[in-house]
């Protein structure tokens, strides 16, 4: 990237947010702060109403706006893919808004960029997954939980806890959502429980903004997710597999932590990651008959204990 068009970028990012660091600035373009205290300088002398301030950060001048910039093929194309997405992982509601929000994009590109938007909208889709379970057109509740989060408002929701089976009503202080597998999730602080918890949105039944607000500071939502990680004891498998079933996988090996596979004495040897060995042990049912075990050894005790319980229910 020549100096001119970084200059410009960074213009475009001090416009993106109230306050703008340095040394953001510097890993974006991965560029010494030297170089970036001369970029700004550049854009001041331009007539550009820029504050600084030592340790906090540069911000434009409340007002100013520059007029809509054009965007390269390469954009316009990445915000077409983002709106397939928003279609399918999101709810109509936010789908809704992306949609809006395009047509204001579309309406500063140049003609040539729109034309390049049509013939490419037919070329891009997201497809639903074969080998899941097709989801009923329950509402996920995207856009109040978000409205709640950014106003710091207290939602009153009904929730199924499919772990105890049980529905109950609750005040809860939401954090963030998070989409994992093929469900969002919203972290909150639970005043019912008093403490946080994690709810799959498609399980909150109803879903309101209360007159309250939330009474406590809340750690950032990556705080929560880097916990979960840890917290989940991992299992590394290994299993030897006859290569004429591996066809028949799927996308159930991803679903079940695969990481790798080579080939041994004519076998594929795969190596998986999984935080449930019971599950993997279901999961090596469906072709345990061409599959070799190799570690760990509970897997094996797992698969015998599953396949005893069977017996007995078929005697």
């Amino acid at each position: 990237m020549n100096r001119i068009d970084r200059v410009t970028a960074i213009l475009i990012q001090l416009q993106s947010k109230k306050v703008v660091k340095a040394q953001e600035v510097a890993d974006r373009f991965a560029i010494s702060l030297r170089t970036v205290y001369r970029d700004i300088k550049t854009l001041e002398e331009a007539g550009i109403p820029i504050a600084g301030e030592a340790g906090v950060g540069y911000s434009i001048m409340e007002g100013y706006r520059l007029p809509p910039v054009m965007f390269t093929q390469e954009e316009a194309i990445a915000f077409l893919t983002a709106e397939k997405l928003v279609e399918k992982l999101t709810d109509p509601a936010s789908s809704k808004h992306y949609t809006e929000a395009m047509y204001k994009i579309k309406a500063v590109l140049r003609y040539t960029e729109k034309e390049l938007l049509e013939d490419m909208d037919s070329h891009i889709e997201v497809v639903e997954n074969p080998y899941l379970p097709v989801k009923e057109n329950n509402s996920i509740h995207l856009q109040t939980i978000l409205k709640s989060i950014a106003a710091k408002d207290v939602l009153d929701i009904g929730y199924f806890a499919n772990a105890t089976q049980q529905y109950s009503n609750r005040d809860i202080e939401p954090v963030g959502i998070f989409y994992l597998g093929s469900y969002w999730y919203l972290i909150a602080y639970c005043r019912l429980r008093k403490d946080y918890r994690t709810f799959r949105t498609d399980r909150i039944s109803y879903i309101n903004i209360t007159a309250g607000h939330c009474e406590r500071q809340h750690p950032a939502l990556r705080s929560f997710l880097t916990k979960m990680s840890r917290e989940k004891e991992m299992f590394t498998i290994m299993i030897r597999v006859d290569k004429t079933v591996l066809k028949y996988f799927g996308d159930q090996k991803y679903y079940n932590g695969f990481v790798s596979q080579k080939e041994v004495d004519g076998k594929m040897e795969m190596t998986f990651v999984t935080a449930s060995l019971m599950g993997f042990a279901k999961f090596y049912l469906l072709f345990g008959e061409y599959a070799d075990i190799i570690s760990p050894p509970e897997l094996t005790e797992m698969v015998k204990n599953n396949l005893g319980a069977i017996s007995k229910k078929l005697q």
